[in-house]
């Protein structure tokens, strides 16, 4: 058994593999994939894990159920929860918000690849990633805390309204009602709402496509697209232009810029075909 097989040996709700940079972390616990007890400690090693391997520029979390990406927190976890102390506020974070910065702030690129229902806790889950792709006629979002007296307690409240805004946030909220993919793709909650059948292609080739960037110009960019999230502009733009700096010095940036001149960059050509053309500069003459 290799030392990466070992590590993940004990998961039961959660399978790893991990190919030319992109680790994907395929959630299974049927019928309806609940995060159950198990399937959020293994979510947290997991994160733990890609967060700290170099080898790791793409994280993909994906099912295989056609039905179900993750349903919700398992809600009889949450019935029996020992209640008998008065809620405090803590300064801390607590573990399920933890797990959800996890996605967040790893210096990789995080991506939700939704193929069906997605609510509660596993949509907040969803929306800490970088990215969010659904299938058109099949992902369906629903955040169903409030019926139940509660509400979205790992980071609903404050991701949604980020995403959507405050309206479309309070309706999904206190409206509980499901959301098609459609609509979440005119709401910004999915990047994009596919085919069914192209959606795991389109997830696999662009996490491929970001995982062979140089992966200092990866983490930076991320960073300061994430600091648009919590700074003033003006502070954004300063810690912008340090990060810039920065991937000015990596070693292999002047390499990589000497490709795309000698390449044919900056001509008609090149120009008019950027997308494809980018993708050469990386590869070996």
């Amino acid at each position: 058994m290799s030392s990466f097989e070992a590590q993940f040996s004990n998961f039961q709700q959660l399978h790893v593999s991990l190919q030319e940079g992109v680790a994907t972390a395929t959630v299974d616990n049927p019928p309806v994939n609940v995060i159950s007890g198990r399937l959020f400690h293994e979510l947290r090693r997991f994160a733990d894990w890609a967060a700290g391997n170099d080898t790791v520029r793409v994280v993909i979390l994906r099912s295989d159920s056609a039905e179900f990406f993750i349903a919700h927190f398992d809600v009889s976890l949450l019935r029996d929860a020992d209640v008998s102390d008065p809620p405090q506020r803590r300064h801390e974070l607590n573990g399920f918000h933890q797990l959800c910065e996890s996605f967040r702030t790893m210096p990789k690129a995080t991506i939700a690849e939704i193929a069906g229902r997605v609510g509660g806790g596993g949509n907040e889950l969803a929306m800490s990633c970088d990215m969010r792709f659904g299938a058109i006629g099949q992902t369906i979002v629903n955040q169903m805390e409030v019926p139940l007296g509660i509400l979205p307690g790992g980071t609903g409240t404050q991701r949604l309204p980020r995403l959507v805004g405050t309206g479309r946030a309070l309706e999904i909220i206190l409206g509980a009602d499901d959301l098609d993919a459609e609509t979440a793709q005119q709401w910004g909650l999915l990047n994009r709402a596919l085919p069914p059948d192209e959606l795991r292609p389109f997830v696999d080739r662009l996490a491929a496509r970001i995982a062979s960037f140089p992966p200092g110009a990866v983490q930076r960019a991320k960073a300061s697209v994430r600091n648009a999230e919590t700074m003033e502009l003006i502070d954004g733009m300063r810690e912008e232009a340090a990060l810039f700096e920065e991937t000015m010095r990596l070693p292999e940036t002047k390499m990589l810029m000497d490709r795309f001149l000698t390449q044919g960059g900056q001509t008609s050509d090149s120009e008019g075909q950027m997308g494809r053309f980018v993708m050469k500069v990386g590869l070996p003459d």
